[in-house]
């Protein structure tokens, strides 16, 4: 697993090619994540089952509900199948561009 830091952000990319361990590492870790936005990089993976992408739904529900971002980037995935609660995007740049969206939102009151 390799974290990055980016101000108010923290990128997360699976180094081990096992998306079950890698949730496993995430879950364990969590308190090191918490107060940040996270986004994880899944983009190493030629294809994401959507089963594969739904075991991060219940993180993604538990720290969006702490009013941070969870922002998840996979590139070949059919993105009508994710529901609505979860953010899935192809590439780094628009997971960026979502955090800076979501963060507005949350200054207005949304």
């Amino acid at each position: 697993m390799k974290v990055e830091e980016k101000g108010h952000t923290i990128n997360i990319k699976d180094t081990q090619g096992d998306i079950a361990s890698f949730l496993e590492k995430i879950t364990s870790n969590y308190n090191s994540f918490k107060d940040h936005n996270i986004v994880l990089d899944l983009t190493q993976y030629a294809t994401i089952t959507l089963q594969e992408g739904l075991s991060f739904l219940s993180l993604s529900n538990k720290h969006r509900e702490a009013k941070k971002s969870f922002v998840i980037v996979i590139n070949d995935f059919d993105f009508n199948d994710a529901p609505e609660e979860m953010m899935i995007v192809p590439t780094l740049l628009e997971a960026h561009d979502v955090i800076e969206m979501e963060e507005i939102e949350r200054d207005l009151g949304f």
